[in-house]
């Protein structure tokens, strides 16, 4: 892989701490200044950030919104950074099941992680994001559309991308906005969510490789792409440079 430019970034990765956020970790590691956030540090993350000062995990669970935004804050100051060139905001949760017994409980930790927390970290790192002239990215889902078993996980990816949309008008000029919809994607989120994938599983994208649209995506600074099955299969993720 041949990155498009070979400056030394200063990226914010929420939710790095296993799946798309950790293989972002492991393309950008070597070339770039990351701070990752996540409810706790796991043991991939931890063998990754040995060895490595350039990477920094800060705890922050963004099924406490208010909380997380300050954790954040407080991780980005103690690198003494100012100024941001990416925030990929990345970090995600969603449960399975029927609306009209869903849980209320688990349908505000879905929104408060997915969205409000997503907006209120949006709205304190757009002062650093403007002074680097940096790329604010969410990270959404093809789910945005509706999703069977999902109504309120399809809902804040909904609410995702209109806010998505509706920052890319407000800061015009001042950074650039982009929301990206991985597909269905071969991490633990499914089982985590109460979803058995059964056969159909096999057939979502490697982690590995949804990293590598993603990360193109980035650095191609489109506003708004899906990331399908069908764009793995058609090799944009070997073809693929990024930052």
């Amino acid at each position: 892989m041949t990155a498009l430019n070979a400056r030394r970034r200063r990226i914010l990765l929420t939710g790095g701490t296993s799946g798309i956020g950790l293989e972002l970790i492991r393309r950008w590691g070597d070339r770039h200044e990351i701070v990752t956030t996540g409810r706790s540090l796991s043991s991939d993350l931890a063998d990754i950030l040995e060895n490595r000062p350039s990477i920094t995990h800060a705890v922050a669970d963004q099924a406490k919104p208010m909380e997380a935004a300050d954790r954040i804050a407080e991780a980005l100051a103690a690198r003494d950074w100012e100024t941001l060139d990416h925030a990929v905001l990345n970090a995600g949760t969603g449960f399975a099941g029927d609306p009209a017994s869903e849980d209320t409980a688990r349908l505000l930790e879905t929104l408060d992680t997915n969205l409000t927390s997503t907006m209120l970290v949006a709205q304190r790192l757009f002062p650093l994001l403007e002074k680097g002239r940096g790329t604010l990215t969410l990270i959404g889902s093809t789910a945005h559309r509706g999703a069977p078993g999902f109504a309120s996980y399809a809902a804040s990816k909904a609410g995702l991308n209109g806010f998505a949309r509706s920052l890319r008008e407000e800061w015009r000029g001042r950074i650039i906005v982009q929301v990206l919809h991985p597909g269905p994607t071969r991490t633990m989120m499914h089982q985590k969510a109460g979803l058995d994938t059964g056969r159909a599983g096999t057939f979502f994208t490697p982690p590995a490789a949804m990293a590598a649209m993603i990360d193109h995506a980035i650095a191609r600074r489109v506003a708004g792409r899906r990331l399908s099955f069908l764009r793995y299969w058609s090799g944009e993720s070997l073809l693929a440079r990024g930052l």
